[in-house]
């Protein structure tokens, strides 16, 4: 795939302009370079090259140097391969500044670990060195047909009690039930987190949805706001629990972030 750099952003073919037509996003990374990665990466290339997306930097983070975007699409001008463990990656991503007008965005793989939640901790845990910083179980889920708990404190949850289509956008008719989809699991956290017990701060929930040619994605400054919430929620010092998602529509991974009292 061929592709022209202008001005830091990435054009289409010959580099002709469709101003009316096109998505603009600064950043895109993609977690993994492996076969979802790779195919995100290929729809968002293509839409590049037919005017309909525009970016600043394209992003694959992989820790195998020889993963499938590199050995099928491979690094090139506006686009990058950057080796590394997931976490080490958003250490340094997440702590700085953005480079562009336009949303820089995170693309999950549906396969991946509870990576945003994972970085709150440890920023949780900067922040308040002397202070109990912990994951512990939901009490409760929000009643969905599959809800499975893992070792690590993760609960994941979805509305589908059925194998959902490969790289389903998750339309207003579910492609499996061919009925008007009925569900938004983002509200129902929201319900979760009141009605827990004890009552969960937040929700603070990085919520993916359909931006381009297939290729979902949350925004890198929910996520900022995210840790912003969780350091409000913890500055009067005292007992906190916050839910944390990343969700879709129809599925979810959740955790229950615990702040014990200051100098615990």
């Amino acid at each position: 795939m061929s592709d022209a750099a202008a001005g830091g952003v990435i054009l289409a073919e010959g580099g002709i302009e469709h101003p009316g037509e096109r998505t603009r996003f600064g950043d895109v990374v993609i977690v993994g370079g492996g076969c979802y990665g790779a195919f995100y990466a290929g729809q968002l290339l293509r839409a590049i090259e037919r005017g309909k997306v525009a970016l600043r930097r394209l992003i694959v983070v992989d820790r195998d140097p020889g993963c499938r975007f590199a050995r099928e699409i491979g690094p090139s001008a506006g686009r990058e391969l950057v080796v590394a463990d997931w976490d080490e990656f958003f250490d340094r991503y997440l702590h700085g500044e953005t480079g562009s007008p336009d949303p820089d965005i995170i693309v999950p793989s549906p396969l991946m670990p509870h990576l945003m939640y994972r970085w709150l901790v440890r920023r949780a845990t900067a922040r308040w060195p002397g202070r109990r910083v912990e994951t512990r179980p939901l009490g409760s889920g929000p009643r969905t047909p599959y809800d499975v708990p893992a070792p690590d404190g993760t609960r994941y949850l979805s509305y589908a009690d059925w194998t959902c289509p490969t790289h389903c956008i998750e339309p207003a008719t579910c492609p499996v039930t061919r009925a008007p989809r009925t569900w938004e699991m983002a509200e129902a956290l929201e319900v979760l987190a009141r009605q827990h017990t004890p009552p969960l701060a937040g929700p603070v929930l990085f919520t993916c949805r359909h931006r381009a040619h297939g290729v979902g994605a949350f925004d890198r400054l929910e996520v900022q706001a995210g840790d912003l919430l969780v350091a409000g929620v913890g500055a009067a010092g005292t007992e906190a629990d916050v839910l944390v998602g990343t969700v879709s529509s129809c599925h979810g991974a959740v955790n229950r972030l615990h702040l014990g009292p200051s100098g615990s």
